[in-house]
C-alpha cells in the first residue's frame, strides 16, 4: 500500500467535531456530579449567610442598599466555585491518564482545554443566571442604562473565564486533584473576606485598607458596583482592565506550560 493510499485510507478528524465532542464529555460528567445543582445551591445559601443577618445593620447607613452592595461578590463567589471546578476536572484528566490517551489520538493539543474551558464556559453562565437570580430576589436591580448592564454581565463573565483559565492550568500542572482545589480554595476564600464585597472599605481596620481597596476581588466589584448604579467611568474601570490583562497572562503562560508538559 502507498502511503498516498494509507493516508486516503485513515480516517478523517476535524478539531471542530473533537473540541464538540470532549465539550459534551464535560458536560454530561458536570451534570453527573451534582456540579450544576450546586451552582443554584451556592449564591442561595451565600445571600442567607450574609444578606439576611446584615441587612438591616447596613441598610442603616444612609444610601446603603444592601442587596445593591452584595450583588457583585454573590456573583464573584459563583465565579470562584467554577474555578474549584475548572481546576479539579483538569488535575482528574492530568492524574487518570486520561491526557496520556489524548496523545495517542490524531488531535491537536490544545484541544482538550479548549474543550475544557468550553464546559467550564456553560457552569459559568449557569453560575451566572443562579447568581442574577439570586440578587433580584434580594431587591436587586441594574439602575444603569443598557450598557451598563451589558458592561456588569461582560465583567463578570471576563473576569469568570480568565480565572477558569488560570485555574485550570493550575489543575493541569498539578498531581492531585485535592490539593489543587484546597491551594485555590484558600486564597479565594482569603481575597473575598478582605474585600469590599461584603463590607465597605470602612469597616477594616486602617492598616488592611490600603490591601483591601487595590486587591482584584475589591477592584472587580467596585467596577461592577458603578456599572450597576450607572456611575462607571474610564478611571473606576481601569483598575479591572489591568487586573483582567494579568490574569490572561498568567492563565496563557501556564496553559501553554500545561500543555507542552502532557505532549512530552
Amino acid at each position: 500500500m502507498t502511503l498516498e493510499a494509507a493516508h486516503l485510507g485513515r480516517p478523517r478528524t476535524r478539531a471542530g467535531a473533537q473540541w464538540w465532542t470532549l465539550t459534551g464529555r464535560g458536560i454530561s460528567s458536570m451534570v453527573r456530579n451534582g456540579e450544576i445543582i450546586f451552582a443554584f445551591v451556592a449564591p442561595v445559601l451565600l445571600a442567607i449567610c450574609f444578606y439576611v443577618p446584615l441587612r438591616s445593620i447596613m441598610n442603616a447607613d444612609p444610601g446603603m442598599d444592601y442587596a445593591d452592595f452584595l450583588m457583585p461578590i454573590i456573583s464573584l463567589q459563583s465565579v470562584s466555585f467554577v474555578a474549584s471546578s475548572a481546576a479539579m476536572r483538569s488535575a482528574v484528566d492530568a492524574t487518570k491518564g486520561i491526557n496520556t490517551r489524548f496523545r495517542t489520538l490524531p488531535m491537536p493539543p490544545v484541544i482538550p482545554p479548549l474543550a475544557r474551558m468550553g464546559t467550564n464556559t456553560v457552569l459559568l453562565v449557569i453560575s451566572i443566571v443562579c447568581a442574577t437570580a439570586t440578587s433580584l430576589v434580594m431587591g436587586w436591580r441594574p439602575n444603569g442604562g443598557v450598557l451598563d448592564t451589558i458592561g456588569l454581565f461582560a465583567v463578570v463573565l471576563v473576569v469568570g473565564i480568565l480565572i477558569a483559565v488560570l485555574a485550570d492550568a493550575v489543575g493541569l500542572l498539578s498531581n492531585s486533584p485535592e490539593a489543587t482545589s484546597q491551594a485555590l480554595s484558600l486564597p479565594i476564600l482569603i481575597l473575598g473576606m478582605l474585600s469590599t464585597g461584603f463590607v465597605p472599605e470602612s469597616q477594616f481596620p486602617e492598616w488592611i485598607q490600603p490591601f483591601v481597596r487595590n486587591q482584584p476581588i475589591s477592584q472587580f466589584a467596585t467596577a461592577m458596583r458603578s456599572l450597576s448604579d450607572g456611575t462607571a467611568t474610564l478611571d473606576l474601570l481601569t483598575p479591572t482592565i489591568w487586573w483582567c490583562v494579568g490574569l490572561a497572562v498568567a492563565g496563557g503562560v501556564l496553559t501553554a506550560l500545561g500543555v507542552r508538559r502532557v505532549v512530552r
